[in-house]
């Protein structure tokens, strides 16, 4: 059991002083975030970003907020008043309070008092985490359905279909840290790492973590809830002012707590990094708080680099990833690090080498079968197929698609052809190239189709 004797006797003022650092350390890290990824984004696509207010810019996000705080906040007629605007206020409390057990450095003396830079630590911690930042999608639920509109209950419908599927994986990625570790706490899980940090004895499950973060905190390209393409602004379309500010500033806490955790969990928390650990002292007393910021930036920087690179998925793509792939993925490196565990032993020297080759192996396996997968599904395309794996003869046995069946056009799916025969369909303008006339000049009837 871990040892959690440091907490809870801390004198009222000095808590009070905690839940204020914690809740600035955050509003801060919003605030440049904005900025740097404006910025970042910017120097990505050779542009020059925020560069007025303030010295280079920096000012931009603190001007944003007055101006968005100043703006009208209007509320439309035909919402359900009460959810609509209890649904940012249950957004961004989770994610202000999962930060509650989240370490930021070891012991250090304040003004006479010992205390950890924690505000507090339970046996439980990392499931107390994944609670808490569950709440916050009720948020985006309620925000959605209590709008009275379509594209805003799309957008949080497709929250909660994301949050289900990317948590699974996520929780099953911190099965292999709990294994290690011995414990949830998360100081346990920092202090377990004083060694070797669980990135490199659990490399897949840091990858799997990686990803469903990304997805969790519905940033691109996992961003479906509020894509512009399909939905206009997603599940807060209807919302401006302050209540639109509250959406973006739980976004942004989110992304910062869950780079925190993964911080945590694999890199050795507010421990110092190779070469810097060899210094005496170097991730003791307060410097510990800058090796913590540096990690938690970093994951910062991958949210907007991912941005800035890669192109929104389709949403059966998507959630197909989640369920055929992350999941079977992390179930399997589950079981294979209780029985490597079991078989080398917890206390053995070569349970560390043994959990390096695992994920070594692993990783290559993966690799090797999305190979394999991706040239099968190469040789399947007919040669005549479009760009999208579409062929231009109807596939033998499969059952023509009707985009109108439902009552609204939908596009076809890639293994799907559409066969209708009115003019200037799929299917029409198939079967006029299969039955060419003789006439050398158009009639009436196909100029105008």
């Amino acid at each position: 059991m871990t040892d959690l004797s440091a907490f809870g006797a801390d004198p009222w003022w000095l808590v009070l002083a905690k839940v204020l650092a914690v809740f600035v350390f955050l509003v801060v890290t919003v605030l440049a975030a904005i900025y740097l990824e404006r910025k970042i984004l910017a120097w990505m696509q050779m542009r020059i970003g925020p560069n007025r207010v303030g010295p280079g810019g920096i000012l931009q996000s603190l001007a944003d907020g007055v101006k968005i705080a100043l703006k009208e906040g209007l509320i439309p007629a035909g919402v359900d008043k009460p959810i609509y605007l209890l649904a940012p206020v249950i957004a961004v409390i989770p994610a202000f309070m999962a930060f509650a057990v989240i370490p930021f450095g070891p012991v250090v003396s304040v003004f006479g008092h010992s205390t950890p830079l924690q505000l507090t630590d339970l046996h439980v911690g990392i499931l107390y985490v994944l609670a808490v930042t569950s709440i916050g999608v009720y948020g985006i639920v309620l925000a959605g359905w209590s709008s009275g509109s379509t594209y805003p209950l799309l957008g949080g419908l497709r929250s909660t279909a994301q949050v289900i599927s990317y948590e699974i994986a996520m929780a099953l990625s911190f099965v292999g840290v709990f294994l290690f570790a011995g414990t949830m706490s998360t100081s346990g899980i920092v202090a377990a790492q004083s060694q070797v940090w669980f990135v490199f004895l659990l490399a897949p499950s840091f990858v799997i973590y990686v990803i469903s973060m990304v997805g969790e905190t519905n940033r691109a390209p996992f961003d479906l809830p509020e894509a512009e393409g399909e939905l206009v602004g997603g599940f807060h379309t209807e919302y401006s002012s302050l209540r639109f500010a509250m959406f973006m500033l739980a976004e942004y806490v989110n992304m910062t707590t869950v780079s925190a955790l993964a911080a945590t969990l694999f890199l050795g928390g507010w421990q110092a990094p190779l070469p810097f650990s060899l210094i005496p002292g170097a991730d003791s007393g307060w410097w510990a708080l800058l090796w913590f910021v540096a990690k938690v930036w970093t994951f910062m920087f991958l949210f907007i680099w991912l941005r800035a690179t890669l192109p929104r998925l389709r949403y059966d793509q998507f959630m197909a990833f989640g369920w055929k792939v992350l999941i079977p993925v992390s179930l399997a490196w589950v079981m294979a690090v209780a029985t490597i565990r079991v078989v080398v032993g917890p206390e053995s020297g070569l349970l560390t080498p043994a959990m390096v080759i695992a994920g070594l192996v692993a990783v290559a396996v993966i690799v090797v079968v999305h190979r394999i997968r991706t040239r099968r599904a190469g040789r399947a395309t007919p040669a005549n197929a479009g760009p999208h794996g579409v062929s231009g003869a109807k596939p033998s046995g499969a059952a023509p698609f009707d985009p109108t069946a439902g009552g609204f056009p939908v596009p076809p799916l890639p293994h799907q052809r559409a066969a209708l025969g009115r003019a200037g369909t799929p299917a029409a303008l198939g079967a006029a190239d299969a039955e060419p006339t003789t006439d050398t000049a158009p009639s009436q009837e196909a100029r105008h189709a």
